[in-house]
């Protein structure tokens, strides 16, 4: 996989915290941001997946019936 050097603004708080991360794993601070970074994309990829298909089932007219939302919210009540 090829890698890039990106460069960005960061508070200076934010950076000592993450020095201290780095640290405190004996890792870098590139291997801590690389971590953040993918764990950000995994779980933002999820939520865009699920409203993508979210969208495409309300442009295909699938919505649940009353009583399909009346039984689930009931069933959550218990």
């Amino acid at each position: 996989m090829s890698k890039e050097t990106i460069s960005f603004r960061l508070d200076a708080e934010k950076k000592i915290a993450l020095d201290e991360m780095a640290s405190g794993i004996e890792r870098d601070r590139t291997f801590v941001i690389n971590q953040a970074i993918d764990a950000y994309l995994e779980v933002h990829s999820w939520q865009l997946d699920h409203i993508k298909e979210g969208l495409r089932q309300a442009d295909a007219g699938e919505f649940a019936r009353g009583e399909e939302v009346a039984a689930a919210f009931a069933k959550w009540r218990k």
